[in-house]
């Protein structure tokens, strides 16, 4: 990998439509050195105030390098999984001219390919729940006849978040084996399925940053997956986060470095893949001590919005070492202050959902009484502009993020500007972050 000094100045891309995607662009916006950002046309309503639209679509990589020649595209950032396992970097990596932040197809296969990754994780010896792979309807079903307890039924492939199902029981179990392979509930990203042990604990999430020599752990968050309060009902793509976890102690994120990140990307070198970007571990905390549950290859979401408003520096010269193997000369640092995001979702979501729908209300969360020190943000995820009013257009709409001293006053605060954000049906978890042992204080850095 070149060496490539980031530029001054420098025009941007950023792939993805969604509230991860707003998040970063609001970062991005922030770096003296940006010129120009560049967003999908139908990037929502958040992202569209912010960025200029490109014209070419992402999935027409021909077209749209000879765009990026003419509009003079420096940097591209890629937010969501698909165009990663489509081998969007390899395709649009044109040095010494642009970069991409994001791995290649072989480095996001740890996230397209769930099968693929725990054979990674039993090859390096990674902590994670013993599984095995099926492609058969009967082979699979005899299998879970045979267990004595719970289990978790995984798609291999790209789920949108949401191919996993929890099985506390045998008919539970035969009825997710029989959804996925039969009833192809996932489409072709369950034509593989895993079953595995049900883990048991508290989940942290784990991300950081590669340039294929260094990594930078990032300060570790909590995702709350279930659509109900109490963390019942349904998976979903994330209905909140917070950050920093008090969970992420000093002592479990050395234990995490060693067992999980280190010898995963140690084995990817070994297959000759140079891991570039995020890799994102979501971890278990289970008695035996911390398992992975999963990786993802890039910013989880909604965990981006808590983490990029307590990131402090320049993200453009962070996408950008981390593309061209220079994070060593580049220094990390977070806002002391913690962080809480509370998704509010269209009624029905995970399942289906109506578009369409009038939002109000976003003057009012944004004025939502804060002490000094304390800040409010809305990022758009499901949003349009439809005869000139804001409207739904997803399942998850709106992400109100909070910053304060304590995860219990961010989690109040987002909560409360939560509650003024109106549109039919619209619903949220009022339990992000609120039950920690350990939250009512504020959270130092991790040293």
């Amino acid at each position: 990998m070149a060496r490539l000094r980031c530029p001054d100045s420098v025009n941007v891309l950023l792939l993805g439509t969604g509230g991860r995607e707003h998040a970063l662009a609001w970062k991005l916006k922030k770096s003296p050195r940006l010129k120009t950002l560049w967003v999908e046309a139908d990037a929502n309503a958040g992202l569209l105030e912010i960025g200029r639209v490109c014209p070419e679509p992402m999935t027409d990589t021909f077209r749209l390098a000879r765009w990026c020649e003419r509009e003079e595209i420096n940097l591209i950032v890629v937010g969501p999984e698909v165009p990663l396992a489509q081998d969007f970097v390899t395709k649009m990596s044109d040095l010494p001219r642009r970069v991409v932040f994001g791995p290649t197809r072989a480095g996001a296969q740890l996230e397209w390919d769930k099968a693929f990754a725990k054979q990674v994780m039993r090859a390096a010896s990674v902590p994670t729940a013993d599984a095995r792979t099926f492609t058969d309807l009967e082979q699979a079903l005899a299998y879970v006849d045979t267990r004595v307890d719970g289990c978790v039924v995984k798609a291999t492939g790209l789920a949108a978040g949401k191919g996993v199902i929890v099985c506390k029981t045998i008919p539970q179990a035969r009825a997710a084996v029989e959804d996925c392979l039969s009833k192809r509930l996932f489409g072709d990203a369950g034509a593989t399925i895993l079953i595995e042990d049900l883990l048991e604990g508290p989940e942290v999430s784990v991300i950081a940053l590669c340039d294929g020599q260094t990594f930078w752990v990032l300060d570790a968050a909590q995702d709350h997956k279930r659509v109900g309060e109490g963390d019942t009902g349904a998976n979903t793509g994330g209905m909140g986060a917070f950050c920093p976890t008090p969970r992420a102690t000093n002592d479990l994120m050395r234990v995490v470095e060693r067992d999980v990140l280190v010898p995963t990307i140690d084995a990817l070198k070994r297959m000759d893949v140079p891991f570039r970007g995020v890799l994102y571990a979501g971890i278990m905390l289970t008695p035996a001590g911390p398992k992975v549950l999963e990786f993802n290859t890039r910013f989880g979401d909604p965990e981006t919005q808590p983490m990029m408003t307590r990131l402090k520096g320049d993200l453009v010269e962070l996408c950008w070492a981390t593309a061209t193997a220079q994070l060593s000369l580049v220094e990390l640092d977070f806002d002391s202050r913690a962080a809480c995001c509370v998704v509010v979702c269209a009624k029905g979501y995970p399942d289906a959902y109506a578009k369409g729908h009038e939002i109000t209300g976003l003057d009012d969360a944004k004025a939502t009484t804060c002490v000094a020190g304390e800040e409010i943000h809305l990022f758009h995820a499901g949003t349009t502009r439809k005869n000139g009013k804001l409207v739904t257009n997803g399942g998850r709409v709106i992400g109100v993020t909070a910053l304060a001293a304590t995860v219990a006053r961010a989690s109040a605060l987002a909560t409360e500007a939560a509650a003024k954000i109106r549109f039919e049906g619209a619903f949220f978890r009022k339990d992000i972050g609120a039950n920690l042992e350990l939250h009512a204080s504020a959270v130092a850095p991790r040293a």
